[in-house]
This record gives C-alpha cells, sequence and structure tokens, in this order.
C-alpha cells in the first residue's frame, strides 16, 4: 500500500450534487428550481407561518380575552407554610430574606400571606401583602403582620 492507492471507506463519502452549473451536470437551468414563481428567485424566504396562500392558523383562530398588562402578580404563601417553618427552624420573624433563604420566594417577587392552615405560635411577618382571613389568624395567636 501506497499513497497512490489510498481510497475512503466504501460509503463515506457522498457526492454533492453542485446546482446551477451547466446542462451537462443535469442540473443546470433552473437549478432544480422549477419554472417561475417566488421559490424560484433568488433571496426567497418565506415567512413564518405562511401556508402556500391559504389564511394561516394564528388568523384563522379566533381572539378574545384581555391581558392586563398591569397586573401586580404576588407569590402566595400560607399560614401553614409559615407553621413549618417556626417549627423546624425555631423561626419567629418571617420576613422576605427569610421567604428567599428557604426558597419561598424569589429575589424579586411580592410576597402574599394566604390564609391555608393555622398558626399556633406567635410570629412576626412581614409582606407585601395579608389576605383577610391570614390576617385575623395572625391577630388571633397575637402575632404581627407589617405589610409593606
Amino acid at each position: 500500500m501506497n499513497l497512490s492507492n489510498i481510497k475512503p471507506a466504501a460509503g463515506s463519502v457522498k457526492k454533492k450534487n453542485r446546482l446551477g452549473r451547466g446542462e451537462g451536470t443535469g442540473s443546470g437551468g433552473t437549478a432544480s428550481r422549477g419554472h417561475k414563481g417566488a421559490k424560484s428567485r433568488s433571496g426567497y424566504k418565506r415567512k413564518i407561518g405562511f401556508e402556500g396562500g391559504q389564511m394561516p392558523l394564528q388568523r384563522r383562530v379566533p381572539k378574545f380575552g384581555f391581558k392586563n398588562p398591569f397586573r401586580v402578580e404576588y407569590n402566595g404563601i400560607n399560614l401553614d407554610v409559615l407553621q413549618e417553618l417556626a417549627d423546624a427552624h425555631g423561626v419567629s420573624k418571617f420576613d422576605h430574606a427569610v421567604f428567599v433563604e428557604h426558597g419561598l420566594a424569589g429575589k424579586k417577587d411580592l410576597v402574599k400571606i394566604l390564609g391555608r392552615g393555622e398558626v399556633k405560635s406567635k410570629i412576626e411577618v412581614t409582606a407585601h401583602a395579608f389576605s383577610k382571613t391570614a390576617l385575623t389568624a395572625l391577630e388571633a395567636v397575637g402575632g404581627v403582620a407589617v405589610t409593606l
């Protein structure tokens, strides 16, 4: 064996058909693009969602509803979750830093305390909002609710 008779492995090299390089190649002339129409011309790019002139799906489907751009989204934390934290970690003061530390809220989240469950210990909670049931439950035990 020498350099003059080395060949690549069978089937590893595929011949790429170069389009538009003369009639002798079998793909000259229209270069397999067909005759006329947008797809035959240079610079053609199909728009996203184009369905060949048929009314596209995103225009056929009826639109309804309203998305309020000024909606304030709160991350809800229930009283039973606060009680579990108080029992497990001995926390009596809850503020945003404590919620972030224990994975209950993100850094930029607004927190609302909700009234599911019951509070047994006297705790102080600082949050952006409170539900009425959460407020009454906290005050019944002698806890403090501070709104940011």
